[in-house]
């Protein structure tokens, strides 16, 4: 196989890029360097890219020397990238959907997976979900998203752009704004800007849910009325014991907490539970 000339990048005229998949496919030479370069991929190393399109990623990740496990929806694409790396035996494709791929069938070392990819705007917030519940396989990830999900990604209480998915991706991932991509380095152009992210999730936690699911269900209950106060956002939550026993000021606003502030307030919730599931003696 050839190696990858950025000055040529890979295309392939026949595939009409599908709306239903969210298809904008990546063109720019100084883009597909940049991103490159940000990834900085070593022999050795294993990565997992999600939706390589036309593999204007893939090639210069391949020539890298790494290993590259690839995931494509779009069957005529898939075969298409199967035939290209036909001969080489770093590359491996899953076909089908990212959302039901399991990396713990890529590995189950921790920190041994890179993942990469440029995530369809319709299913980037259910995939950084879907990613974080194996984020101890993680090293990195570095994503093409829309730029307003990434100024979400990175926004701090108070921020109009602050909500769940600031919190939950906060309290697994370092968040690192890399820079921006403007619609014309793309095929079709997609009318809003990207950016580029790096999340690179914590190797010690310092404030540690005892409860990660209960926390996720605080946090999502929390903003799914961020306009009324904790007290009556998450009623359904602290219903069985007094409010006034928790750790936070209930009369603020979901956006007025901090991740540190969500995993106190998740912990005694689950101490609190637990208080009550004990039966008393008699």
């Amino acid at each position: 196989m050839s190696r990858y000339d950025s000055s040529h990048p890979i295309t392939q005229p026949d595939h009409q890029a599908r709306k239903r998949f969210g298809q904008n496919f990546l063109h720019d030479p100084h883009i597909i360097r940049k991103i490159v370069e940000a990834i900085g991929a070593k022999p050795g190393q294993h990565l997992l890219e999600i939706g390589p399109g036309q593999g204007a990623l893939t090639i210069p990740l391949v020539n890298s020397g790494a290993r590259i496990d690839v995931v494509e929806l779009d069957r005529d694409l898939a075969a298409w990238l199967v035939n290209h790396f036909a001969d080489c035996e770093r590359f491996t494709l899953h076909p089908g959907d990212v959302l039901k791929f399991d990396p713990h069938t890529l590995t189950q070392q921790e920190r041994s997976l890179r993942v990469i990819g440029n995530l369809p705007y319709n299913i980037s917030t259910p995939c950084l979900f879907h990613l974080l519940e194996s984020e101890a396989l993680i090293d990195d990830m570095t994503f093409m998203l829309q730029k307003e999900v990434v100024q979400r990604l990175a926004a701090t209480p108070e921020d109009e752009a602050y909500g769940r998915l600031s919190v939950m991706v906060q309290y697994f991932c370092e968040v690192h704004h890399l820079f921006d991509v403007p619609p014309g380095a793309f095929k079709p152009a997609p009318k809003v800007t990207s950016a580029i992210v790096r999340l690179r999730p914590h190797r010690h936690l310092e404030h540690k849910a005892d409860d990660t699911d209960l926390l996720r269900d605080l946090v999502r209950t929390a903003f799914s009325q961020r306009r009324k106060t904790l007290r009556n956002c998450i009623k359904p939550l602290i219903s069985e014991f007094d409010p006034a026993q928790l750790p936070v000021d209930l009369n603020l606003r979901p956006e007025n907490l901090g991740v540190a502030d969500y995993v106190r307030l998740s912990n005694a919730i689950g101490v609190l539970r637990a208080d009550i599931s004990v039966p008393t003696q008699e």
